[in-house]
């Protein structure tokens, strides 16, 4: 349990009625309308959706990647033991397992690189999640203890939000703040998740295999024009 699981109650029973308030509307001009804009969501359903962000399956799947890499390094090994054979053919696997070398381990753009990627990125994902949810839960402290939380309270303990309770009343006013405050710093912890997402994208793509085309034949000097070959390789 973190601070943001502590604070989780609380937090949710506040916007929840920060949510009800919004519904009638927000100060004309508040800071609150374009993070509303741009979240597309209430702020207690958005901290109900964030809540069930965890770190530890992150971390646990960037740990069961790297377990995979060790079957490549079986692989490669395989590949790499010295060839008791010579001639043309011989000539001809030799080309094309070390080929298969380069695609399995060689640079970012291996299998293994790629596995590394993905083992990484997940890994900064865990971290993402972990520094966000710390972020959100020093808000809602924040939020839960101010004057704006009692305005809120006061309003919404009511036996029903009276009248007068539109986007001008002090306690939508209170529920405008409270909601920009939690938007923010959710706005920002999104930001994050994209940025992470730019970064590794161009790591986590797609590692094609891409056989030469000019490997060596199992003959010499190759087949005349139109004539069928069998070709030893991958």
């Amino acid at each position: 349990m973190d601070a943001l699981d502590r604070l989780a109650e609380p937090g949710l029973d506040l916007l929840r009625r920060v949510d009800t308030l919004l519904a009638g509307g927000a100060p004309e001009g508040h800071r609150v309308w374009p993070l509303l804009r741009r979240m597309q969501v209430l702020p207690g359903d958005a901290l109900h959706s964030f809540l069930d962000l965890r770190p530890a399956p992150l971390a646990g799947a960037g740990h069961a990647v790297r377990r995979h890499v060790h079957g490549y390094d079986h692989a490669c090994a395989a590949l790499t033991d010295p060839l008791l054979w010579s001639g043309s053919a011989a000539a001809a696997y030799g080309q094309s397992r070390a080929m298969l070398l380069r695609h399995l381990d060689e640079g970012p753009e291996s299998l293994v690189g790629r596995l590394e990627a993905t083992a990484g990125y997940a890994d900064a994902l865990a971290d993402w999640v972990e520094g966000s949810r710390l972020a959100v839960a020093r808000a809602l402290a924040d939020v839960i203890g101010s004057a704006e939380a009692v305005a809120v309270v006061a309003t919404t303990s009511l036996s029903r939000v009276p009248s007068h309770s539109g986007p001008s009343s002090p306690g939508s006013a209170a529920a405008a703040e409270i909601a920009a405050r939690v938007l923010a710093v959710l706005c920002v912890a999104y930001d994050g998740a994209e940025t992470l997402l730019r970064q590794w994208g161009p790591s986590l793509a797609e590692s094609p295999w891409r056989p030469e085309h000019n490997r060596l034949r199992p003959d010499s000097g190759g087949p005349p024009p139109g004539s069928r070959t069998t070709r030893i390789g991958w």
